[in-house]
């Protein structure tokens, strides 16, 4: 039986949300109609914003439903350049960031003549608030992650969104990898006021949290100033036009819910789980090291760097085993390249290239990490071999 520890690139359709999609399926009206099939249609949609918003911290109007957390960031972040104030050409990225924004931003500096101000982490993969809030004077948006999607940190996410409200900049926070893991709270990090800066817009992912995937949404304040990326039908406040997936809005809606009320205990035994899991590494591999915060991290995530290992052998011989992991972003998954994670981390490329990420969910259980600290020194000692065997035929 497959072991599956790598939640943070999806985690398990939950059954309430697969019980709440279907049901969802049976309404027929599309939600933009007048007639009573398209209003029955609408209350369902109109419920499911309501209920993500409250976990959210934000008001329903601020839901935009999107197909997932990639077009989420990409409507704050092209909207807000689009929508930028006079002279404003800069984008403050910190180093690490998912590439869901990463290349956001690159589209941006290449296509549209951004300029980029980076934003450095610690070694622990902190953002330094005071470092953030230098490099925002006179940019048109900021970004960064709430939670690393890698290596787990948590963020200061309410001081980041302080800095850029202070300087009078649109900031988009992306908060798929936070959602269901932490407290995920809109209005509190973005503070009182009627304002088009600071934290302005916020992106989410249903299957991150046991939703359907191709379901999304950016929380857009209702002050902001963003031109959409889609035109025509002036759906969601004329900011994502199309007919609304009422289905995978339920279902996201459902998922998030079950997350939500489970949060708290889940974070403290998942918390157990990892622990066991680093400790069981450790003793098995001595050599191994826990990367990101030690303490101020996600509960269900453990990056860990192998020496001499290649993450990508190390994945393959554990596949072999029926054990899922990963070496970083899954939308990153397929290339063979180091970390860029990693290397803002301050490590070599040696280093970034020798990482797995194990991520843990609602299904996992003691047996899982069991399995894995288990079958990892061998999977190791492997690696190591065929590493050795690489360089010395070349």
């Amino acid at each position: 039986m497959r072991v599956y520890l790598d939640h943070a690139a999806t985690t398990p359709l939950r059954p309430e949300a697969r019980d709440a999609w279907i049901a969802a399926h049976e309404v027929i009206g599309n939600p933009s109609s007048i007639h009573g099939a398209g209003q029955d249609a609408r209350r369902l949609l109109e419920d499911a914003r309501e209920n993500l918003a409250e976990i959210l911290g934000c008001q329903p109007i601020e839901i935009v439903f999107t197909s997932g957390g990639t077009e989420a960031a990409n409507l704050a972040l092209k909207g807000a350049w689009w929508s930028r104030v006079a002279g404003a050409d800069a984008v403050v990225l910190p180093d690490g960031e998912h590439h869901a924004t990463l290349d956001v931003v690159g589209w941006l500096a290449a296509a549209e003549g951004a300029s980029v101000r980076a934003v450095p982490l610690d070694r622990r993969g902190r953002i330094d608030p005071e470092l953030f809030a230098a490099a925002l004077p006179g940019a048109a948006v900021a970004t960064a992650l709430v939670a690393s999607n890698e290596v787990g940190t948590i963020q200061d996410a309410a001081s980041l969104a302080r800095a850029a409200s202070e300087a009078g900049v649109p900031m988009h926070l992306d908060a798929v990898s936070a959602l269901g893991q932490i407290p995920v709270d809109f209005g509190g990090w973005r503070g009182a006021g009627a304002s088009a800066a600071g934290l302005v817009a916020m992106s989410v992912s249903a299957h991150k949290v046991g939703g359907p995937v191709g379901v999304g949404a950016a929380v857009v304040s209702r002050h902001a100033r963003l031109t959409p990326l889609l035109h025509g039908g002036g759906q969601q406040r004329g900011l994502r036009a199309g007919t609304q997936d009422v289905a995978g809005a339920v279902a996201f809606a459902a998922a998030a819910r079950a997350a939500e009320a489970e949060r708290e205990n889940e974070s403290v035994r998942l918390a157990g789980l990892r622990d066991r899991l680093v400790a069981g590494i450790i003793a098995g591999v001595p050599s191994a090291r826990l990367l990101g915060d030690p303490s101020h991290r996600l509960p269900g995530n453990a990056h860990v760097l192998f020496p001499d290992a290649a993450g990508e052998t190390l994945l393959f011989l554990l596949d072999m085993e029926q054990i899922a992991v990963s070496t970083g972003s899954a939308c990153q998954a397929g290339v063979a390249e180091p970390s860029h994670v990693v290397l803002a981390l301050g490590l070599d490329d040696r280093a970034a290239r020798s990482v797995l990420r194990f991520t843990l969910g609602y299904t996992s259980t003691p047996a899982d990490v069991d399995a894995l600290v288990t079958r990892i020194p061998e999977a190791y000692r492997r690696a190591v071999a065929s590493g050795a065997r690489s360089d010395r035929a070349s």
